[in-house]
């Protein structure tokens, strides 16, 4: 038999005989024993290499520094698996970070690869980490997406301890409704893991890899619906407890005990929240978990986001504050200021005699001038208490319509009508560029000197709609409440702000504008605006959009531009 050569690539049939070679050339004899083989086995034996050679196959060698089509320059390789490699790159045109996934043109998952991310750029919801490219060029598919780096995977939160009730509810919905959205539109992740969410310094969760991350690991499923809600049950069961509800670790987690099934998350930690503890259970029904209460379980993204909205809502921690010393009283508010009368005087001092009140006017003109005074004192009096009496009368005229001191057209009157208790509120940006999501709650907590704040731009009043649209917030009123009028408090005072109101679907921050009905605008250059409806509205949730700002010095929060904060919103019915 004629010597191999060590180029040759081997694949051992299920004969029992030698390996087939791909090498041309080869020994008569290795000829004469591959005609032996069947056609049917030869076709299996190719099929075979086919899958081998693809399962092996390679980038071309990257490094450093490569540029793909002259533009991202890859700086760093986060991840090299099953024939494809992540980067994180820069993209020199636009000169920020971005993330690459690159595989070969002829590896088997690089069509399936090319479709899914050109599916999921189509998507463009912001609470997705957006695929920004996808291109086949040079024997090579890329796909660029967005980098965030103020952004933390949950795998890092998690390694830090459990979640805040709050927090883990925040999680749970706003990851269930990106996903059920995503199912609106027929795409689904399937690869839901503390890895592939991201939780941004504002305190909102982004997804990454819709629909691509599946595709480049070849995964397919029969439910994906299913699937994907399991996988936000699991997330949420593992911010409850900081354990995974499996028997195997995972994602730096440890699994649950061997032999004991899934367990309630309040079974397994103590103080957790029973409600978020029965609705990971409901989600995790599908993988043999019986719920403590008769609820039904949770088959689909979209059930999962109703049953969290259908919850009580969970505030966030109140801010702890050091408590001052206790009051100490001081010599002076004691009464040791004065001396007592019964203080003794040192010896040799001659008593000062106490100087005697002249007698009462006994007089006519005396009692004439006694009545006089008197009749003075009580006409002092009437006047004094007729004024107190308008001024307080005023004031409350104030307070009803302070827009008399503000701005005219009453731009600045609160309410007219009975106040409506807002439950909750979020920061709404539907393009994905939150201004400080966290401070939402500080629009309606009673204290005028808390307050939401925008960013400042270059541009305005009127914000340019190619780069910023607007900025705005969110309200629930707890149950549909009929509208008539809003004040909204404003912290910078100037030329002009502009605030529209929408009656949204969900305290979504990102439902789009389109799909709402608009209730009312207004507009204001004093401390704040005021929207009346020309006909009461009932709703919700309600969306105030600020698309106009006056400009602001510099402070200790933001450089000087066009901006604004929101102290405290009210709304009336």
């Amino acid at each position: 038999m004629a010597e191999r050569s060590t180029a040759a690539v081997d694949v051992a049939d299920t004969s029992g005989e030698e390996p087939l070679t791909a090498k041309a050339g080869k020994a008569t004899d290795d000829g004469a024993k591959a005609e032996k083989v069947s056609g049917g086995e030869k076709d299996a034996a190719r099929a075979e290499e086919q899958r081998a050679e693809a399962a092996e196959a390679q980038p071309p060698e990257l490094h450093s520094g490569h540029k793909l089509a002259r533009r991202y320059r890859l700086e760093e390789c986060v991840t090299r698996l099953d024939g494809f490699s992540s980067w994180r790159a820069v993209d020199e045109k636009l000169r920020r970070a971005v993330g690459v996934h690159i595989l070969p043109a002829d590896h088997p998952r690089a069509r399936p690869v090319l479709s899914a991310a050109r599916s999921s750029a189509l998507l463009g919801d912001p609470r997705f980490v957006q695929v920004l490219d996808a291109v086949e060029e040079n024997d090579l598919v890329y796909v660029v997406h967005e980098w965030l780096p103020d952004a933390t995977e949950l795998t890092t939160v998690l390694a830090n301890g459990p979640l805040e009730p709050h927090d883990a509810y925040q999680l749970v919905s706003q990851v269930s409704q990106a996903m059920a959205a995503a199912h609106r539109e027929g795409l689904a992740h399937l690869r839901i893991t503390p890895g592939s969410v991201l939780r941004t310094e504002s305190g909102q969760y982004r997804i990454r890899g819709l629909a691509v991350m599946a595709a480049l690991r070849g995964i397919t499923c029969e439910h994906p619906q299913r699937t994907d809600t399991e996988a936000i049950g699991a997330l949420l069961y593992a911010a409850l407890t900081q354990r995974w509800p499996y028997e195997n670790d995972a994602h730096g987690l440890t699994g649950l005990p061997k032999g004991v099934g899934l367990i309630a998350p309040d079974q397994v930690r103590a103080g957790v929240h029973r409600g978020l503890s029965e609705l990971a259970m409901r989600a995790l029904i599908n993988d043999g978990a019986t719920a403590s209460r008769q609820e039904q379980p949770c088959t689909t993204p979209e059930e999962l986001a109703k049953a969290v909205a259908a919850m009580p809502r969970i505030r966030p921690p109140e801010t702890a504050f050091s408590t001052p010393p206790p009051y100490q009283r001081t010599g002076y508010q004691q009464g040791s200021y004065r001396q007592p009368a019964t203080h003794s005087r040192p010896s040799g001092l001659a008593t000062q005699p106490v100087p005697t009140p002249p007698p009462p006017l006994q007089s006519r003109t005396g009692r004439a001038l006694k009545w006089s005074v008197s009749a003075l004192l009580i006409a002092a009096l009437g006047l004094g208490s007729w004024q107190l009496a308008d001024t307080l009368l005023k004031r409350e005229k104030d307070q009803d319509d302070p827009g008399n001191s503000h701005t005219s057209g009453g731009s600045d009157k609160k309410p007219g009508g009975k106040p409506i208790k807002i439950a909750d509120a979020v920061e709404y940006y539907p393009d994905g560029q939150p201004q400080h999501a966290d401070q939402a709650q500080y629009t309606h907590d009673g204290n005028a000197g808390t307050y939401w704040r925008s960013k400042s731009y270059r541009e305005g009043p009127d914000l340019n709609p190619a780069y910023k649209k607007g900025v705005g917030l969110v309200f629930d009123l707890g149950s549909k409440q009929q509208i008539s009028s809003a004040s909204i408090g404003l912290h910078y005072i100037g030329d002009h702000t502009t605030v529209t109101l929408y009656a949204a679907d969900s305290l979504s921050p990102s439902e789009p504008l389109s799909s709402m009905q608009k209730l009312g605008s207004g507009q204001s250059s004093g401390s704040s605006a005021k929207v009346n409806l020309k006909q009461p509205a009932k709703a919700r949730y309600v969306v105030a959009w600020i698309t106009a700002m006056p400009y602001a010095p510099g402070d200790e929060f933001s450089d000087a531009g066009y901006k604004q904060g929101v102290t405290e919103v009210t709304f009336a019915n």
